[in-house]
């Protein structure tokens, strides 16, 4: 289960909400759905159901009992998502309740008497299934290769859940643990605790101001019953949104809805008022953290209004530009000037008044205090003078090209559809583009200036003024309801453009998929080409190409991955802006990739931009130039990134394990560095460096390209010898080895100060390749053992004793050479550590000793085949397994014929093959935290 207590803050996500607009003016087509387009019925409804509106593909109705259902039938992937929404999360909490709704989101994982392990059925059935907890909003959502009897389980299930989930003080007991070992983990993260505790000060009445997961003492307190009666109040038709998306029948899916929840009745209690209104600030209000580990961050923080008033859209655009990387001025500020590594910034809507949050990471050492002065300088003095057309330009642009990536893909139209439930109305998703398109750079400046202002920001002092300057007042009505006069605009009983339903068949991916080979003067380039219908007409690109040897990369250090992470940074005659410009132009995005001898480009773009894509693509791959600024950038963020991860237990336990393997010199490419040596080794990385590797490893030579979408196969042919023809030849491939050795069982015990969730790791290496006979019975094994929340590890440490948050198992092996190995992972609280310890090897001996039954075999062939036919369904995914295949020359029958085995084993041969290979005895193991030594 996840809970969105901390933000993610990275780059490239630092649009959020902005991202999710949506081009609906371009969008636009007649009032009523054509024979070219897929949309829900509107009529012959099954009884008790009623039709609201039909907005884009996504058609809204009613129960009696108040529950709001939105269907958006898409056959473009064979695959259905489900999500019911409850408007209930952590702002609905009162006094002593904190984290209540969080909790209540594990438990009802616990089952019912109806459905006793929901997560065990849902593994069982291949669903990708989990639930979320956010201060506006909780959700149960699952993604599932498209079939009408898993669909029709899982609405039973919803509705089950809906009534009669067991709420028992035994499932509270067993379930305790694990939410500590949740908060555990949260507590490990400087950026998490600061983030909070920032938030905190910001909101001094309202409940954003608390942490989604509660304070310790209200978790561990809670009376079952206050609870349960959490559940009755909130978990009701008429405070929920079903989402259907995907691949499925509309007319069936609604008949199972009514029959699943119609004779629930409409609920007779009131929902509690919430009356907190968070008052103006009025003055700056500070926050400092002293931890152990990790490197400087600065944040600073200010209230907005919430999402669904017209004042949000102005302002997070203009967070967005800001913050955007490299041409914001925040980025300027601090990053050119080299006080900073990274910047990002983003404004958080949500259902009441909100926050924009910006922030820094700087490099061990530095003056935190000066780059927070720079930080403030930079939001409230100046910049937003600075914001001009061009940067409005790039953010709405990249905000449109996102939305129309979300709408195209099922499960992220789900979640995007859930989000605005949260924030009040799933409409907000397609009213925000018609703000978005209305905005003027004008009004973006002055929105700015009302809200980003010293005594709106939280990290201060209280300091008497005669003149004080506040921000408005964020709960002031502008309007009834301001957003809703957008609605006036949307064109409603619209459906989406029909995309012909694709069969994904083993067979018939085989046989769609033109196999071919170019036979160049500089080389050879292996073809896997699968034209074939897409939302959008989108396009799923994938290169590799592969050089040198193991021999030829030695003492390159960081060089190669340096090389890769500088090739989107510019060239001669395009910047770094530029280049991402250029993509925002063209809706693609394209990302590089070196892990040892193979350099991976990957890319997305609509059929009518490819091939400017590619050509975009191969001039960066051609005439990188390196600049020494984007270098200096890069090398410390990765020292940033390197030092906090010195202080991660996770971290810990994976470099100990690989050092324990270690067999390789220092100058081999396979060598795995300490801490000492990673950092060493990235202050030493020069331009001269890059220039070098470059002019000497990357170039044609052996390359295998996968596309997968809606292009031609022979224009795709030909421009791919136009941007090869001519280019240099890499160095001959040879594929670097990995041989099975064997290794030394041993364990480590780390100390991590100021890490109270300890991690957990243990590794078998294995002399196995998957071509070995037994290599369908041992993944199996694997899948019962660790691999689901069905799984032996699972139900005996998450479930039983509440030990992990997280527990499992892997299993690797090589396509060419005898050369894998067995991963146990887990975390839990320091102090358990001893007993996660034995109740690891207790389940271990046991399931050898027992064994799997048929039944649990046959159970977990059937769902692992479903969780391999899910993939399936996924475009990016057959690029990538056709990269694969192409390397190690198969196709999809190979996998197909595995699930034809996997679905024939017997107990008796999973066991076998169990015993035969898994030795307790023979891991070795590492531990990290604060107090495992």
């Amino acid at each position: 289960m996840t809970h969105w207590h901390s933000i993610l803050h990275d780059g490239a996500r630092r649009l959020i909400h902005v991202c999710a607009l949506i081009l609906a003016l371009a969008l636009a087509r007649s009032a009523l759905a054509t024979d070219a387009e897929l949309a829900p019925p509107l009529h012959d409804l099954p009884p008790g159901i009623e039709a609201v509106t039909l907005i884009q593909g996504v058609a809204e109705y009613r129960l009696a009992n108040g529950l709001q259902i939105l269907l958006a039938p898409d056959d473009a992937r064979a695959r259905t998502t489900v999500n019911m929404s409850y408007r209930v999360g952590s702002r609905h909490e009162g006094p002593g309740e904190t984290g209540m709704a969080h909790l209540l989101e594990h438990l009802m994982f616990r089952g019912s008497p109806q459905f006793p392990d929901a997560l065990a059925e849902f593994s069982r059935r291949g669903l990708a299934a989990n639930g979320s907890t956010s201060v506006d909003l909780t959700n149960y959502y699952a993604t599932f290769s498209a079939d009408p009897e898993n669909l029709h389980w899982y609405l039973n299930w919803q509705a089950d859940a809906m009534q009669h989930a067991r709420i028992l003080q035994e499932d509270l007991d067993a379930e305790m643990t694990v939410v500590r070992n949740e908060m555990e983990r949260g507590e490990n993260s400087p950026f998490g605790v600061l983030l909070q505790q920032t938030t905190s000060a910001a909101y001094v009445w309202h409940p954003y101001g608390r942490s989604v997961i509660g304070a310790r003492s209200d978790v561990e307190n809670v009376d079952v019953g206050s609870l349960r009666a959490f559940y009755e109040r909130y978990y009701q038709p008429d405070n929920a949104t079903l989402i259907v998306t995907g691949q499925f029948d509309p007319h069936e899916t609604l008949q199972w809805i009514a029959d699943a929840f119609d004779a629930i009745p409409r609920p007779s209690r009131i929902l509690p008022a919430e009356y907190t209104v968070e008052p103006v600030q009025q003055g700056a209000r500070s926050v400092v953290v002293e931890r152990t580990g990790g490197s400087p961050i600065a944040l600073a923080m200010y209230h907005l209004p919430a999402s669904n008033d017209e004042r949000y859209t102005p302002l997070a655009v203009g967070v967005a530009m800001l913050a955007d990387s490299p041409a914001g001025p925040l980025y300027q500020s601090l990053v050119d000037s080299g006080l900073a590594n990274t910047v990002f910034g983003f404004a958080r809507g949500l259902n009441q008044p909100g926050h924009a949050l910006f922030g820094a990471r700087m490099d061990p050492g530095a003056d935190a205090q000066a780059v927070l002065a720079t930080l403030y300088d930079t939001i409230e003095r100046g910049a937003i003078e600075r914001l001009d057309e061009a940067s409005l330009t790039r953010v709405r642009t990249a905000s449109l090209n996102h939305w129309k990536q979300v709408w195209n893909q099922s499960s992220a139209l789900a979640a995007a559809l859930s989000d605005a439930v949260g924030r009040g109305d799933w409409r907000l998703f397609f009213v925000e583009p018609l703000q978005l398109e209305a905005l003027t750079l004008e009004h973006i400046q002055a929105e700015l200036h009302h809200w980003l202002v010293a005594s709106n920001r939280t990290s201060g002092l209280y300091l008497p003024v005669a003149d004080p300057h506040y921000a408005p007042d964020p709960s002031a009505a502008n309007g009834a309801a301001p957003w809703t006069n957008w609605l006036e605009q949307l064109q409603t009983g619209t459906g989406r453009p029909r995309v012909a339903a694709f069969d994904t068949s083993a067979g018939a991916l085989d046989a769609a998929t033109q196999l071919s080979t170019l036979e160049l003067p500089n080389g050879r380039v292996q073809l896997a080409l699968l034209p074939k219908p897409t939302a959008a007409s989108r396009v799923q690109f994938a290169l590799t190409l592969r050089f040198a040897s193991a021999d030829e990369l030695r003492g390159l250090k960081l060089i190669p991955q340096m090389t890769s992470a500088m090739l989107l940074r510019g060239t001669p005659t395009l910047s770094r802006q530029q280049i991402e410009d250029r993509l925002n132009e063209l809706d693609a995005s394209l990302d590089f990739d070196l892990s040892g001898n193979q350099l991976g480009l990957s890319a997305e773009a609509p059929r009518e931009h490819l091939a400017e894509l590619l050509a975009l693509g191969f001039e960066l791959l051609k005439h990188p130039d390196f600049p020494e600024q984007e270098l200096g950038q890069i090398r410390r963020s990765l020292i940033s990134r390197i030092e906090d991860q010195v202080a991660s237990p996770g971290w810990q336990v994976r470099n100990a394990l690989l050092r324990h393997d270690q067999r390789w010199p220092v100058d081999d490419i396979r060598y795995t560095p300490t801490a000492a040596e990673w950092l060493a080794w990235a202050h030493d990385v020069s331009r001269a460096d890059l220039q070098q590797f470059h002019r000497r490893f990357i170039g044609a030579g052996n390359i295998l390209v996968s596309v997968v979408g809606d292009f031609d196969p022979a224009e795709l042919t030909e421009t791919l010898q136009q941007q090869l023809a001519g280019w240099q030849q890499a160095p001959a491939y040879e594929r670097i080895p990995d041989p099975w050795h064997a290794v030394a069982p041993d364990t480590f015990r780390i100390e991590t100060p100021g890490k109270v969730n300890a991690e957990y790791l243990a590794t078998l290496p294995l002399p196995l390749q998957d071509t070995d006979p037994r290599w369908p019975a041992l993944v199996l094994a694997n899948y019962l053992l660790g691999g689901s929340e069905d799984s032996r590890l699972w139900q005996a440490i998450r479930v039983q004793q509440g030990l992990s948050y997280g527990v499992g198992s892997a299993l690797r092996a090589s396509a060419y050479e005898p050369s894998g190995s067995w991963t146990l992972y887990a975390s839990a609280a320091a102090s358990n550590a001893d007993a996660l310890l034995a109740a690891i090897r207790h389940t271990l001996e046991d399931t050898l000793e027992t064994g799997f039954s048929p039944e649990e075999v046959a159970r977990g062939a059937r769902s692992l085949s479903q969780f391999l036919v899910l993939g399936r369904s996924s475009d990016a995914w057959l690029a990538v397994q056709w990269q694969r295949y192409l390397a190690t020359g198969r196709s999809f029958a190979w996998q197909q014929d595995f699930i034809d085995r996997l679905q024939a084993l017997t107990a008796d041969e999973v066991n076998a093959a169990l015993r035969d290979t898994l030795d307790p005895a023979a891991f070795s193991q590492a531990l990290a935290g604060e107090g495992v030594e």
